[in-house]
């Protein structure tokens, strides 16, 4: 049940996720998976990407690179791509592939709701949470 005292409510494709003043958020229906108690039969620190789409163009080679890297021990990788074009996934990819917790730090509280609301989808099964902070530096 959507809350009336959101603080924020994100889009995306037509689905709204509400971020209330409690700190619970609300995802779209589409995102709502129950699977803690009952789980699939897997440990929960296993990474299991659960997503529709598979990788197009050049995200398999993207995923394979940066696979690589975070295996070769490489501590700055870059990922370069316009709005829309799938680095998202193409992350959620190699976390899938490397099984490694992972943290994500971007630059603002729009797009780490952004963020969070998308790896909730791909990783139903595994802790998705994020912070933001509002110290002013």
């Amino acid at each position: 049940m959507p809350c009336s005292v959101g603080l924020v409510k994100f889009e995306i494709g037509g689905a709204v996720t509400t971020f209330r003043k409690d700190g619970s958020v609300s995802l779209p229906l589409a995102c709502r998976r129950v699977c803690y108690d009952d789980g699939p039969g897997y440990a929960m620190n296993t990474f299991i990407l659960e997503s529709e789409f598979s990788p197009k163009g050049d995200q398999q080679q993207a995923i394979d690179a940066l696979t690589e890297g975070v295996n070769a021990g490489k501590r700055h990788q870059v990922l370069l791509g316009v709005t829309g074009s799938g680095k998202t996934f193409t992350m959620a990819n190699v976390i899938a592939t490397v099984q490694k917790p992972t943290l994500v730090v971007v630059h603002n509280k729009t797009l780490a709701a952004q963020l969070y609301q998308e790896f909730k989808c791909f990783f139903p099964h595994n802790a998705v949470e994020y912070f933001v902070s509002y110290y002013d530096y």
